[in-house]
């Protein structure tokens, strides 16, 4: 009588396995969170409240025409959609692992810090895209109700909206791999898209009149120039008080410029938080 032995071993998984079940699991884990609904009540209310004024004040800026509406309507506000989105999801996705512990049953397991990271980085992205995907339908729906069509240059800014998603997400994701604290992460992150961004690129083209390629929310700016016709000048100047002696100058980037400018960004911010996750000890 012959006795065969079998032998189990442990296959651990390959790196696009890890990062799917953490993209999973993760994703579960914002559907079921107060932070997701949050969100999406944030979301609605800035639709709905866009809704009722629309409709009940008919804004001459909104109903000229169909450019003229999309314009108002999704380039003055997606960008703030985007940018809570992004704070939302991504702001404490890797900060939370050392703040919250779960790192420490994390990763000593067999599984790579890089597929932690890019499937907590997928995650955010579906979850973003849940409420860019919201705000796109009852902007569209609007449009489509004032309209008979969508212009063209609408998915061209659409498209646009999505690049500065995954640049966003890849800053925040930075952040939070920058420090340990989430409300840290978070509070800077927060303070830099909505306040500080904003003010640099506004004193730096005005005041010193240089062209702030150097700042992210200045390429974003395509994606509510692309619906105006025609599309702003690359450089104007406005001269105002006694005698003209005051010269403000405005930038605006152009299409492969801003294009570039969110992809540099969103390359070199998420190498570096990947990179400062890899080399943060759990401690």
């Amino acid at each position: 009588m012959t006795q065969t032995n079998f032998e189990t071993k442990n296959i651990v998984p390959g790196s696009i396995a890890q990062v799917g079940t953490v993209m999973k699991y993760t994703l579960l884990d914002y559907l079921r969170s107060r932070r997701f609904f949050i969100m999406l009540i944030i979301t609605a209310l800035i639709a709905v409240l866009l809704t009722v004024l629309v409709g009940y004040y008919r804004p001459a800026s909104f109903l000229t025409d169909d450019l003229s509406f999309y314009s108002s309507w999704w380039g003055n506000s997606v960008t703030f959609v985007v940018i809570l989105s992004a704070i939302f999801f991504g702001g404490d996705a890797i900060s939370g692992e050392f703040q919250n512990k779960t790192g420490y049953f994390g990763v000593p397991n067999p599984i790579r810090r890089s597929s932690i990271y890019v499937g907590k980085w997928l995650a955010a992205f579906l979850a973003s895209l849940v409420m860019l995907g919201i705000f796109t339908v009852v902007t569209v729906g609007n449009g489509l109700y004032y309209f008979s069509g969508v212009p063209y240059q609408f998915a061209e800014s659409l498209i646009f909206a999505l690049v500065y998603m995954v640049a966003v997400l890849g800053f925040t994701f930075f952040f939070s791999s920058l420090f340990k604290s989430s409300s840290m992460s978070i509070l800077l992150t927060a303070i830099l898209f909505l306040f500080v961004f904003s003010l640099i690129q506004t004193l730096v083209s005005s005041l010193v009149q240089i062209e702030p390629w150097f700042i992210l929310t200045y390429g974003s700016t395509i994606i509510g120039n692309v619906l105006a016709t025609p599309y702003p000048p690359h450089m104007s100047t406005s001269s105002f008080g006694p005698a003209g002696r005051v010269t403000l100058t405005t930038f605006n980037a152009t299409i492969p410029e801003g294009l570039a400018i969110m992809a540099i960004y969103f390359a070199v911010t998420a190498i570096i938080g990947l990179i400062l996750f890899e080399r943060k000890e759990f401690n």
